[in-house]
């Protein structure tokens, strides 16, 4: 038994905000773009080792900042900030990881400052 295709008109909405994010933003850190069959409603924008690329795309979309999430993941070496909102008829999620320095390079960096 074959399931049905979804037609690509189906991600319209995500495709749209590409399109505008493309002229409006194009001066704005890049991100990886991911547009699913699963959540064909949704353009997720994520940014690895770039959380100040995260928090522009934040304030370009006027994500205020109690509406981003904070996590960690990896065994606690990844720091994980979520946010989403509407936006042309769909929704945006931005994901921004980072890697948590460890204890020992958090320690040598802040003795190396002083």
């Amino acid at each position: 038994m074959t399931t049905p295709t979804m037609p690509l008109s189906a991600m319209a909405a995500p495709l749209m905000a590409l399109r505008i994010f493309e002229d409006r933003y194009r001066h704005l850190p890049a991100p990886c773009v991911s547009i699913s069959t699963v959540y064909p409603n949704v353009l997720e924008l994520s940014f690895h080792d770039d959380l100040d690329g995260f928090e522009t795309w934040c304030v370009a979309l006027g994500i205020r900042s109690g509406n981003v999430s904070h996590g960690v993941q990896g065994g606690g070496l990844t720091r994980v900030l979520k946010a989403e909102t509407s936006y042309s008829g769909g929704v945006v999620k931005l994901i921004g990881y980072a890697k948590i320095p460890a204890a020992d390079e958090a320690r040598s960096r802040a003795e190396g400052g002083s």
